[in-house]
């Protein structure tokens, strides 16, 4: 069967792992999720991430991250859902616990945070908000 929206999927997996205490999850493997991944990975949410090819289609090891024992992502939520776009202009960009999170924002110049959306002038899709 059809996954309808793969990045809410990941997103889940992710969740459910932290909850369950795994040190990583893996997900399928695709373009989108790696660059999200590596937004989670540039702003600390996640220890790393890695290609793995054991399986017969290609998939992504998420290493997740703990401080003290609690999960670094206590909150990941998708924002833009495949049946209610939302975009947003780089001045109308959402603010995730006054700067305390983030949020992740589909652009033409790629996936970036909101900060780095704001800095390059850059609006887009808002895929994700995470603390």
């Amino acid at each position: 069967m059809a996954m309808t929206d793969p990045l809410g999927d990941m997103l889940t997996r992710i969740r459910n792992g932290q909850q369950a205490k795994k040190d990583s999850v893996l997900t399928p493997a695709s373009n989108l999720r790696a660059n999200v991944l590596e937004v989670l990975q540039r702003e600390g949410y996640i220890r790393g991430y890695t290609e793995d090819n054991s399986g017969p289609h290609k998939a992504l090891r998420i290493e997740l991250k703990y401080f003290e024992g609690e999960p670094a992502i206590k909150y990941v939520a998708r924002v833009s859902k495949p049946g209610r776009r939302v975009y947003s202009g780089s001045k109308e960009l959402p603010v995730v616990r006054n700067g305390l999170g983030i949020t992740i924002v589909s652009t033409p110049k790629g996936v970036l945070s909101d900060a780095e959306a704001r800095q390059q002038n850059v609006g887009g899709e808002v895929l994700a908000e995470v603390f």
